[in-house]
């Protein structure tokens, strides 16, 4: 699944699901982490789901 856009499709995944779950959190963490860099579609898709988390409309599962 890894594509030039990795976390946008992450937060495309968050948003659609309405949660962002533990892996999909894990999964942002490690492209960030391998990428280095983040590309404007990336860093614009990472607003976007702060912004939902923050508005409550993103509800954050804790990991177990």
């Amino acid at each position: 699944m890894k594509t030039k856009y990795m976390i946008r499709q992450l937060v495309e995944k968050a948003l659609n699901i309405q949660t962002l779950t533990p892996e999909i959190e894990n999964e942002i963490n490690f492209e960030l982490t391998h990428q280095g860099c983040i590309s404007d579609a990336d860093y614009e898709a990472l607003e976007l789901l702060m912004a939902e988390m923050d508005a409550g409309r993103i509800k954050l599962v804790p990991s177990l």
